[in-house]
């Protein structure tokens, strides 16, 4: 019989100290993570406590993926959800051909870069299914895209923010500003990161892994009151199992449902399997 694990990552705020004084609050990336956290026990995943703010550390999330790698098996899946602001860093190993920026889960103490989760993702067992998440922004390209028409000052309103009138909510990206300070800071760290890691595209991944973000990579994703917009709208979507379809469905509808600036991608790498795509999702 196959095991499914999930680990549910949400941050409502990050340390000040890691980021050059920005706190990075948000209203509902912890509630997005204890709500998936809620589905998954209801479809009867193992279902590990929640990393929530601060206890959503580099170290802690790398720890509980590695532990998943080596508890699953050929047929098991893992449900893997992150909340919260998305980050960038300078692309160093050449796997980014557009903006030459990796894309990073901004965690509580530092940025977990592209890199290391599709390494870690190398860790998983040939047949093991993966399904992420990501309500987050994709902000390396949004950056740079935005910086096209708008100028500096401008820019960095829009990501600073809480309610801009140009689109009334919160966004889940770090400041541009402050990705440049926290980079220009501990660069050391980052580079080594990179430099002593296989750029993600080369990363030779033995799992099939599906991925649902919340956002394209030259759009923003919108917090909330009580759940992000994405993760809200994928909650109306599956109306507590009453929804019948397979994940491609579920994305359909997710993005039948979502407004024109914010169309959540969806994406497989690893072991191609058309089986697992077809499936319900939360099926073990």
């Amino acid at each position: 019989m196959a095991t499914g694990l999930s680990v549910h990552i949400g941050l409502n705020q990050v340390d000040p100290a890691a980021y050059d004084g920005w706190s990075g609050e948000l209203g509902a990336g912890e509630q997005d993570a204890v709500d998936m956290a809620r589905l998954a026990d209801a479809a009867g995943f193992d279902v590990t406590d929640p990393l929530l703010s601060a206890a959503a550390t580099a170290e802690t999330v790398t720890a509980t993926l590695e532990a998943a790698a080596g508890r699953l098996a050929e047929g098991d899946i893992l449900f893997l959800s992150y909340a919260g602001h998305g980050g960038q860093v300078p692309d160093l190993n050449h796997d980014e051909t557009g903006d030459r920026l990796d894309e990073t889960w901004v965690l509580y103490d530092r940025q977990l870069v592209d890199d290391e989760l599709f390494e870690l993702f190398g860790k998983f067992a040939k047949g093991v299914r993966i399904w992420l998440l990501s309500d987050s922004c994709h902000s390396g390209t949004v950056a740079g895209r935005l910086a096209e028409t708008l100028s500096a000052q401008e820019l960095d309103r829009r990501f600073r923010t809480v309610e801009p009138e140009e689109v009334g909510r919160r966004i889940r990206a770090m400041p541009q500003s402050v990705q440049s300070a926290v980079y220009r800071r501990d660069r050391d760290a980052y580079d080594r990161i990179q430099n002593t890691r296989t750029a993600k595209d080369l990363t030779r991944i033995d799992a099939s892994v599906l991925k649902i973000s919340g956002c394209q990579d030259n759009q923003t994703s919108a917090d909330g009151i009580v759940n992000g917009l994405f993760t809200g709208t994928l909650l109306e979507v599956w109306r507590d199992g009453a929804f019948a379809g397979s994940y491609r469905g579920l994305h359909r509808e997710v993005v039948r449902r979502m407004p024109p600036d914010q169309t959540p991608d969806f994406v497989q790498a690893g072991v191609a399997n058309p089986a697992f795509v077809r499936q319900r999702p939360f099926t073990i």
